[in-house]
């Protein structure tokens, strides 16, 4: 051991969403936490989330919003702390907000106002923030605890928070060192994957590029996720919440299958009155009543019946409401909002986010094998996991 190693109750790895919530509520229980954090600034997710003002919390927040091999283990850290317990944190620090749609709260200015005030419970709590923590390495100490050395120095405590996230938008940061870490203490992960994340088309589907920044609503399905929302057409494939969402679910080969017209019937019936004109240019006029006009002229002209039937027309109609996509793929980590997969959570304690077999060990956050929907949930789940494990240590 070095003459220079620091003695802290608890070490925290990573100053984003779940680190800074974890730290400052540990702080403030009178634990001494050293916070490590490899950015030379802390909370840059928390900084470009929301389009730079936080989407940080979802009123109807529950477990049936996330994903994970095991969907009951967020279900004890969000009934612990709850979208109201934040609210009232930034309540009491005087942050404006707003509710967008499906129960979305947002900043009315800047997401800095939510990093500075986690800033702030940390400094209640006499966190000490360490940045440019570089080329960290965990042993565990012969003693009990863990010794974490770095560019800063080296550094002991009983307990060891890693909430050092996951690999989206690597630009930013992110990197798989929590899952190295979890391996290291023999703890399984589960495959980790891009999510909420845009899908990539190819083949005959690439023509829909040409539609780029088209915007309709609609519902999207992949597997097991159906969402009704915007989907945005790009100049790779498909993109919007719609989109987002349904990617969490999607897996190589599969399709997505999208109803153009939700909640919308019989839009073709008119084409079927007798005498009625049936030929392309009717269905298009059709359409464009209630689609934009480049989405409306393409489905007509990509997705026109096989003669001119009545029963012709119903099943044109029916391929409205599930047009079958096949994506070639996701645009990766580079634009992933989340990853899905992490630390598998059968090796979790699911109140405290202990590691069952490595005593003093947790995983928090996006480290975990728990993925949140869009629109505010994977902040919740920083926060809950991260008082849980606050509350723990």
């Amino acid at each position: 051991m070095s003459a220079t190693l620091r003695q802290f109750d608890v070490i925290v790895l990573g100053a984003g969403a779940a680190g800074l919530m974890c730290a400052s509520v540990a702080g403030q229980r009178g634990r001494r936490v050293a916070l490590l954090e490899h950015n030379g600034q802390p909370g840059r997710k928390i900084l470009i989330s929301g389009g730079g003002r936080c989407n940080f919390t979802n009123l109807h927040c529950g477990p049936q919003n996330f994903l994970s091999e095991n969907p009951h283990f967020a279900k004890s850290a969000l009934a612990l702390y709850e979208p109201r317990d934040f609210i009232e944190l930034v309540d009491r620090y005087g942050i404006a907000w707003h509710e967008k749609t499906l129960g979305q709260l947002f900043c009315d200015q800047s997401a800095r106002a939510i990093l500075d005030m986690l800033l702030a419970e940390c400094e209640r709590g006499k966190v000490e923030l360490l940045l440019n923590a570089h080329g960290i390495r965990i042993e565990q100490s012969h003693g009990g605890g863990f010794c974490v050395s770095c560019s800063l120095g080296e550094f002991q405590a009983g307990a060891l928070v890693v909430a050092t996230g996951g690999l989206s938008i690597p630009k930013i940061g992110a990197t798989g060192f929590a899952y190295e870490l979890a391996r290291q203490f023999g703890l399984k992960v589960v495959p980790t994957r891009p999510a909420l994340v845009p899908l990539m088309l190819g083949g005959e589907e690439a023509r829909w590029t040409e539609l780029a920044g088209v915007a309709a609503d609609v519902e999207a399905r992949a597997g097991k996720g159906n969402f009704r929302e915007k989907l945005l057409i790009t100049h790779r494939g498909l993109s919007g919440p719609a989109v987002l969402q349904a990617s969490s679910y999607w897996r190589p080969g599969e399709e997505l299958v999208v109803d153009f017209l939700p909640e919308v019937a019989g839009v073709l019936e008119p084409l079927m009155q007798p005498h009625a004109r049936r030929d392309e240019g009717a269905i298009r006029q059709e359409l464009r009543s209630v689609l934009p006009q480049r989405l409306a002229n393409h489905l007509a002209d990509v997705g026109a019946p096989k003669g001119w039937s009545n029963s012709a027309l119903e099943e044109c109609e029916r391929r409205l409401h599930r047009w079958t996509f096949h994506p070639v793929g996701t645009e990766g980590f580079e634009k992933a909002e989340v990853t899905a997969g992490g630390v598998d959570t059968r090796e979790l304690q699911a109140r405290t986010m202990e590691a069952r077999n490595v005593p003093g060990l947790f995983f928090i956050g996006e480290s975990v094998d728990v993925t949140g929907w869009l629109g505010g949930f994977n902040f919740q789940w920083a926060w809950a996991s991260g008082v849980a494990a606050g509350r723990a240590v």
